[in-house]
């Protein structure tokens, strides 16, 4: 085996579930070099919050949960989560003295003698074991519908929501039923020319505030699917939305008058089944996103029911390799639990 680097474990991605992995791996004993390394796409410490839209203030998110060691303390609730966040990530890294190398855009996972090579485009790591916290961020999903694309107007996802000005004065249908649907159209209603609120399923209201057990329920569903190997919905979709003042106020102003799916598109709007139309200039769709895990091509893990077999967060399939961030612990809620079960089943295997 050829490679640049043979670290005993490598982590891929550093965001929430990834620096937890690193901050137990550090606690561990697992030196810098030889013992592990980060590896993170970005350009600056702060995992896919960086790139949140900068409305998205800190006191819109559901909850930030403290990573292992370290307070995220009561900063201005008025700032935007993606500064807030990131700069918690960076001081998380600085004071822990994590080493991550950025930016690394890792492209495959692939198996080499007995050691997992992770290859990007410049270096490669032949590992003992790699922990993938790749997150979601990266794999925004856009659901097909007939004539999707003769539809004249525009079509944006929440990946690439910047506020709510590119939507002033058009007709906008705005598709999902998560906690993102309900924010961006608050945002938006006051600014368009008319909303329209579009789901698969009728929403569920809870009146009580979110909790940490409220999450941990949403986690439990998603796990449910992990453990048969099917494709994890993301914990965002099973997530109930709570009423806040804000989703009165919306509510009472229709912006949050809720209609089930259209059948179609067409170049001037939507079209239900029963033929009702909709004129639109354009469709958001907020409708999450799936796990990013294409760099694990090459080891071919998915099952036939397109999902990979996991037992916690080792993968049935290739006992080397934990993912992290992905289905039950791609929450805040679960991330920092996973990156400590990994590195207790890392160390397992590697002896230590």
């Amino acid at each position: 085996m050829s490679a640049d680097h043979e670290p005993d474990v490598v982590v891929i991605g550093a965001g929430q579930a990834g620096l937890s992995a690193a901050y137990h791996l550090r606690r561990a004993g697992f030196a810098d070099e030889s013992g592990f390394v980060v590896l993170d796409h970005g350009k600056r410490p702060g995992g896919a919050w960086q790139y949140r839209w900068p409305s998205l203030v800190l006191g819109k998110v559901h909850g930030i949960y403290d990573l292992p060691g370290m307070a995220f303390g009561t900063p201005d609730i008025t700032r935007p989560a993606s500064e807030v966040v990131s700069e918690y990530f960076g001081r998380f890294e600085k004071t822990f003295s994590l080493p991550v190398r950025r930016p690394v855009d890792v492209t495959a996972v692939r198996r080499e003698g007995g050691r997992l090579l992770v290859e990007s485009p410049a270096e490669t790591w032949a590992a003992r074991a790699v922990i993938s916290a790749t997150g979601t961020w990266d794999r925004p999903f856009w659901p097909h519908y007939p004539g999707q694309e003769t539809f004249a107007g525009r079509q944006v996802h929440t990946a690439d929501y910047t506020g709510a000005e590119q939507f002033r004065g058009h007709r906008v249908v705005v598709v999902g039923g998560g906690t993102s649907a309900v924010q961006l159209l608050m945002e938006i209603g006051p600014v368009a020319r008319s909303t329209t609120w579009v789901t698969r399923r009728p929403p569920v209201w809870r009146e009580e505030p979110f909790s940490e057990d409220w999450g941990r329920d949403a986690v439990a569903k998603v796990e449910r699917r992990v453990r048969e190997g099917l494709p994890p919905e993301s914990v965002v979709s099973v997530t109930d939305l709570a009423v806040t003042p804000e989703v009165r106020a919306a509510r009472a102003a229709g912006f949050l008058d809720r209609r089930p799916m259209f059948e179609r598109l067409v170049p001037e709007g939507v079209v239900w089944a029963d033929g009702t139309f909709e004129p639109a200039d354009m469709i958001l769709w907020a409708t999450g996103f799936r796990a990013a895990l294409d760099h694990l091509a090459p080891l071919r893990l998915r099952t036939p029911g397109g999902g990979i077999r996991m037992d916690g967060t080792r993968v049935v399939d290739e006992p080397r390799l934990h993912l992290v961030g992905y289905g039950p612990s791609a929450s805040t809620v679960g991330a920092n639990r996973a990156g400590r079960a990994a590195v207790h089943e890392v160390r397992r295997l590697l002896g230590r």
